[in-house]
């Protein structure tokens, strides 16, 4: 980073520390377009850039076969030079501006960011435009980013905690696309062409679906041009169909990966609910009560402090478009990570069977009521906010719901929850290491 863009972004984010986030998360302007394109605006007079978070519909869970790790490695190489400029000329050209473009791939959509100072937005936007309309996908920068998309998979097949991952998904999804990995496979992605790169691109980079969020010091008619030239060269095309759905598993499994170290890292899934469930906020209380609180669940509290198993013991909520999880993480000495697991289990045990305790659950209210305003430090954090509440259907006035609908969750809800979710005889376990009285499921 030139010595310039690191004192334009310094001084952007010495004011945004002290932006009124709480103000700002209430105050959403719609805005659309001219060509129809809609975005959801914060606007902030003191933040002298603009972030901007965009999302598109289709992700790497439908990679065609054989071509696993395609749209990964497509949207890596968007910002890998474009229409007249090569990678390095695309990349001067950003400096110069003092922007930054990002994309990214997740198993159901595209995501894409911009940050741009005010001063230059016209030239930030139109290197966006550049990106997605007109990706050059150079010989040289495909062979570049290939090799270090591989070497990143071997790397990973060697670490515990990114291999527990990754068999996690496998065996949980097993039979549905869910389960392949996002970056593909080596063998596959020596395989792919520039060709299926172009093919992925047109199939993807299309305005139906596309949802846009800004946060920054600009005008509703000076955004809707902007948002125009930047999205507006893209073919409107078609949403992507939806994923069959999913079936979960019907009986507990455990998996064991061996490998020469000495200590086991080990993930635990559970059928979760999606985003769209209206039992969503009494699930994510459960799980803080279970072990997304930190330092006060139960998971850290009968792990590590009463038994010092392990260094850590937590809980977590991942919704996909078409599944939800809940992920329970630990890791101890190969010799004691069986008597770590047995108390994971007697914890889901007992709270599936006696539900939380009232302090339990006002605790986890309070927290819940508090912790999305202390998030929102940064344009960057509440641009990807607004983004998300669009990606899950959510309205612009759910912000000031939030609260509500964390007050408004019972006892009785938390306790159906976990007689519904916490049933070990649905429980996917994965070891990695060499365990001490754990072998893989025949």
């Amino acid at each position: 980073m030139t010595t310039r863009r690191r004192l334009l972004w310094g001084a952007l984010a010495s004011t945004l520390l002290g932006l009124p986030t709480a103000a700002w998360a209430v105050d959403i302007k719609i805005v659309t377009t001219r060509l129809g394109l809609k975005a959801w605006l914060v606007q902030d007079k003191s933040a002298p850039a603009l972030s901007v978070s965009f999302s598109l519909p289709g992700g790497t869970a439908s990679d065609p076969a054989g071509q696993s790790g395609v749209t990964s490695l497509m949207v890596g190489l968007l910002t890998d030079g474009a229409g007249p400029l090569d990678a390095q000329a695309f990349r001067q050209r950003l400096e110069d501006a003092a922007a930054s473009i990002g994309f990214s791939a997740s198993l159901d959509r595209l995501g894409g960011s911009l940050r741009v100072l005010a001063a230059t937005r016209d030239e930030g936007f139109e290197l966006l435009r550049l990106a997605l309309t007109q990706p050059r996908f150079d010989p040289d920068m495909i062979e570049q980013r290939r090799a270090q998309t591989i070497a990143a998979l071997n790397q990973a097949s060697q670490r515990p905690a990114a291999l527990a991952a990754r068999t996690m998904m496998a065996t949980e999804f097993a039979g549905y696309p869910y389960a392949a990995d996002p970056d593909g496979t080596p063998d596959d992605l020596r395989k792919i062409t520039r060709q299926f790169l172009e093919q992925r691109a047109a199939a993807l980079l299309e305005r139906s679906g596309l949802v846009i969020a800004v946060v920054g010091d600009i005008e509703e008619p000076e955004l809707a041009r902007l948002l125009d030239h930047a999205f507006g060269a893209m073919p409107l095309g078609q949403v992507p169909p939806l994923l069959s759905d999913w079936t979960p598993p019907t009986r507990p499994r455990t998996v064991v990966v061996e490998r020469p170290v000495p200590q086991s890292t080990a993930l635990l899934a559970l059928p979760g609910v999606r985003r769209d469930d209206p039992d969503w906020y009494a699930v994510v209380a459960l799980n803080h009560i279970l072990g997304g609180g930190g330092q006060q669940s139960r998971l850290f509290t009968e792990v590590r402090e009463k038994r010092g198993l392990a260094y850590g013991a937590s809980s977590s909520l991942r919704a996909y478009r078409k599944a939800g999880l809940i992920v329970i993480s630990t890791a101890s000495a190969n010799e004691r990570i069986a008597d770590a697991l047995a108390v994971v289990r007697s914890v889901l045990a007992r709270l599936r069977a006696d539900g939380p305790t009232e302090q339990e659950l006002a605790d986890a209210k309070t927290y819940l009521g508090g912790a999305l305003s202390l998030s929102l430090d940064s344009s960057p954090a509440i641009a990807g906010l607004l983004l998300s509440m669009q990606v899950d259907n959510l309205s612009p006035d759910h912000l000031t719901r939030r609260s509500k609908l964390i007050d408004a969750v019972t006892l009785d809800d938390v306790r159906r929850l976990a007689q519904r979710l916490l049933n070990d005889e649905l429980l996917t376990t994965i070891v990695v290491g060499k365990p001490a009285g754990i072998v893989s499921d025949p």
